[in-house]
């Protein structure tokens, strides 16, 4: 080989490279300390940008196309190396590949509990894990904070560097978005899409990735938030107390033994409090209408001796004209037995001002307006 095949073997004339591999994110093209000769072409194809480098410095960027590096394609590659009489002599350049094509099914999660404040709960500890799509937008930023200098930069590699960098933004955008937990445990479809449009521009900005697709797959909350939401259900799957009662007592009656006895008081009493309230009620009413049946302790019209007079007279004591009907309280160990929770539920509540109660020294009495309210949601 003669002194011309040797030069022209070192000077660099076609810089081209063919992704085969379908997870590589960045490749540096490799030099051998061959240098690049003026005039080469450099052929990019598409969902691929070429990033050069030199001294250093991030110069000129080439879309898809076949391209001549010349002095007039790359001004900044030429302001850098300051030739000082054109762009005639070989140079030696950084050449790195991109691959900008979408990237899909990225799997991410959080290894640890994430803290959010919710206006429910409090401070609740959260576990998510999910996928996102991304494509390069920003070869630069990429391959200066997440790449470097790695020549074959794949998509395992980029799983382990961005996990935590993921799951970080993912902390920043749920605390901007002040999602309620119980719409974060129910609403992923809708939760990914609104949080994609808070982590996309923080991740464009700090990486240069642009995310296109945010899925949430599953959030875990603690058993004991969990136990809040089943508890919260609960209550406004019973609706109107009076039905709950009533069915709470046939099932008990219909199951028998002496266990039915014990599981009957609470509904017993409930709508025993409950006819009283009803009776009370009728009691307070001026009249009845033309032809209608008197209500239980109403005048019987002209027959004040009748049957139903009677009857009515002996199920509801006598109340002094001008008195106001007892006012029906219970205990907060009343209250809990009638609904079914624990205690320590009921006194929360009543800290919390969400049941209404009046508090005596040390206990609470709670009347049974204020229970109805309460399972209403007024």
């Amino acid at each position: 080989m003669n002194l011309f095949n040797i030069i022209k073997n070192q000077l660099i004339e076609v810089i081209e490279w063919t992704d085969d591999s379908r997870d590589t994110l960045s490749y540096r093209w490799p030099d051998d300390d061959k240098e690049i000769k003026n005039g080469a072409q450099l052929i990019v194809r598409e969902s691929q940008q070429v990033q050069f480098v030199a001294a250093g410095q991030y110069a000129d960027l080439f879309g898809p196309g076949k391209h001549t590096l010349s002095t007039e394609n790359v001004p900044v590659l030429s302001t850098i190396l300051g030739w000082k009489y054109g762009f005639q002599s070989p140079f030696k350049c950084d050449v790195y590949y991109i691959n900008t094509r979408l990237f899909t099914g990225n799997k991410w999660g959080t290894s640890n509990p994430v803290l959010m404040r919710d206006k429910d709960f409090g401070v609740v500890r959260i576990r998510a894990f999910g996928t996102y799509d991304f494509r390069i937008v920003q070869p630069a930023l990429f391959l200066k904070e997440v790449a470097g200098t790695d020549q074959n930069f794949r998509i395992d590699e980029f799983a382990d560097t961005m996990r935590s960098r993921i799951v970080s933004v993912f902390t920043e955008a749920l605390a901007k978005a002040q999602v309620p937990v119980l719409d974060v445990a129910t609403r992923y479809g809708d939760l990914g899409q609104a949080l994609v449009q808070i982590i996309n521009p923080a991740m464009v900005e700090k990486y240069g990735i642009e995310v296109t697709s945010f899925v949430l797959e599953n959030v875990s909350v603690p058993p004991e938030v969990e136990q809040a939401i089943d508890k919260r259900s609960s209550m406004g799957a019973i609706g109107n107390l009076n039905d709950y009662v009533k069915y709470q007592l046939g099932q008990a009656m219909a199951s028998g033994g002496e266990g039915a006895a014990a599981t009957t008081l609470p509904a017993t009493m409930a709508m025993g409090f409950g006819m009283a309230q009803e009776m009370m009620r009728q009691m307070q009413q001026p009249g009845t209408a033309p032809g209608a049946q008197p209500g239980l302790g109403a005048p019987a019209g002209h027959d004040a001796f009748s049957p139903a007079a009677a009857q009515a007279a002996q199920a509801v004591p006598a109340t002094p004209a001008g008195t106001a009907p007892a006012l029906q309280v219970y205990t907060p160990e009343q209250a809990a037995q009638l609904l079914g929770v624990d205690v320590a539920d009921v006194l929360a509540e009543l800290e919390a001002g969400n049941l209404k109660g009046r508090k005596i020294g040390a206990n609470w009495r709670i009347a049974q307006a204020a229970l109805d309210a309460f399972l209403r949601g007024a």
